[in-house]
């Protein structure tokens, strides 16, 4: 492919903060519940954040979130990275589907309709649901350490089907995304990315994975994100070679659908590294877009840790979830639905003068900026 048809540039103008004025009358809405200041802890941030991503004070509820993930196999997993052989991400999607994993568990116990993408699971695609394997890209992707994971022209495609996949769910009415990923060699695809972006060596940002790795197999692990990374930082500032470098298929589009997702204003809770990786590239397209994403919790990726210090995004728990598909950021959603449903439903005593000549300064603020 000799010339790019995707210019990530234009993310930059795309993507706007939510509204700030929006996020000022909710705090001073807050204020009128008589509650002392900072008494609902985060929950106030929360729902603040919220009404200035829905632009509506006072906020709405999540009535329609859905968990998506994107699934994926890489090459790097034949290198033995993982407590599971290389190839097998398939069946942890089937578990999903059949509703057997713990993110399936949850989903179901917290009504969010689960949603998964196949972009290069090592698999026949008519295993699957063809509505689950029409995105995909490839099967499986290349070794990271020796080869590029995906040709140029694939990076394009599968960034595209994750704003596709970001556009089908804000036309569909989703509020909130709650994002997962399911992969074997994931972690070690997303560590590289963070050690690349943050400047650090292999040995840093190595973890053990969601199956707890034994130390001959982090060594191996570690050994893979070094050799990554000696072939990452040559094109660093180019931000969709460097998903084809070393990202995979699944990466890339977990990338282009949070970018796309800001852009349609469609606020994300992020999972576990994977998730933080791919947010920390967007960053570096975009650097408004990390304002429509929560960090739903830390997990015990020391990456994840690297990456959400640089996002500088404050996890809404430490449970140090280990298993992936989304489990640690639905655990964050009850969070989040308590702060969206306090905000909206606690009674508001009468305004202030002041109160009222500021948000009259507000309303013309926000008449000049549409002028």
């Amino acid at each position: 492919m000799s010339e790019r048809s995707l210019d990530l540039d234009d993310f930059s103008d795309l993507i706007e903060r939510p509204h700030g004025t929006l996020r000022r009358q909710a705090e001073e809405r807050r204020a009128l519940t008589g509650l002392p200041p900072r008494a609902l802890g985060r929950l106030d941030d929360l729902g603040e954040w919220l009404g200035a991503a829905q632009s509506r004070v006072p906020v709405q509820p999540v009535t329609t979130p859905r968990l998506v993930v994107f699934a994926g196999d890489h090459g790097i997993a034949r290198q033995g990275v993982s407590t599971r052989e290389a190839g097998t991400a398939s069946a942890l999607v089937r578990e999903t589907l059949d509703g057997l994993s713990p993110a399936a568990v949850l989903a179901r116990r917290f009504d969010v309709p689960v949603r998964v993408i196949d972009m290069s699971l090592d698999c026949d695609p008519g295993e699957l649901p063809a509505e689950i394997s029409r995105h995909r890209v490839r099967r499986s992707g290349g070794r990271l350490d020796t080869e590029d994971t995906l040709t140029l022209a694939e990076a394009e495609q599968a960034f595209r089907a994750g704003m596709a996949v970001a556009d089908e769910e804000a036309d569909a009415g989703t509020d909130l995304v709650v994002l997962g990923d399911l992969s074997v060699g994931g972690t070690t695809a997303a560590a590289t990315l963070i050690a690349a972006l943050c400047g650090t060596d292999a040995s840093v940002v190595t973890g053990r994975g969601g199956g707890g790795i034994d130390d001959r197999t982090w060594m191996r692990k570690c050994a893979a994100i070094r050799d990554g990374l000696r072939r990452a930082r040559p094109v660093l500032g180019d931000q969709l070679q460097l998903l084809a470098t070393v990202g995979g298929a699944d990466l890339t589009a977990m990338t282009g659908f949070l970018l796309q997702c800001a852009v349609r204003h469609t606020p994300v809770i992020l999972d576990g590294v994977v998730s933080a990786a791919c947010a920390l590239v967007g960053q570096r397209v975009a650097f408004r877009a990390p304002d429509w994403w929560l960090a739903g919790h830390a997990g015990a990726e020391p990456a994840q840790a690297k990456a959400l210090d640089r996002l500088a995004a404050d996890p809404l728990l430490e449970q140090e979830v280990a298993v992936g598909g989304g489990t640690g950021a639905l655990l964050a959603l009850p969070l989040v639905r308590a702060a969206a449903a306090l905000a909206a439903e606690l009674p508001v005593g009468q305004p202030t003068a002041e109160t009222a000549a500021s948000h009259e300064t507000a309303a013309s603020h926000e008449v000049l900026d549409a002028t």
